[in-house]
């Protein structure tokens, strides 16, 4: 019982690196590639490409330290790479000035 228990946890933690690494892959791609230079990251072809290993190696080899590898380039491209590429893209704001804060425009303590 336990045994069955160990391999579901296993098998869930698989099937999220599997879906963090095609939401990584589906992000890259629709990405424009100028925004990558502008925001002086990798090129998108060096991002589809390792991100495409990532869920290959997911979906089609069963090694744990490949899994984690990929594991690991989809976390730095969703918090280092998309970021950077919403910023340069215009992403995230919705007509708002470049003085908005979280919470609305900031007006200097006036």
């Amino acid at each position: 019982m336990l045994l069955t228990g160990f391999s579901t946890l296993i098998w869930l933690l698989y099937m999220a690196m599997l879906v963090l690494a095609v939401v990584a892959l589906v992000m890259a791609a629709m990405a424009r590639e100028d925004a990558y230079r502008a925001a002086d990251k990798q090129q998108k072809s060096f991002w589809l490409i390792i991100l495409g290993v990532a869920v290959a190696v997911n979906l089609f080899v069963p090694m744990l330290f490949l899994q984690i590898a990929g594991l690991v380039a989809s976390i730095v491209f969703l918090v280092d790479v998309r970021p950077a590429l919403r910023a340069v893209s215009g992403g995230g704001r919705r007509g708002g000035s470049s003085s908005d804060g979280p919470y609305g425009p900031y007006n200097g303590g006036r």
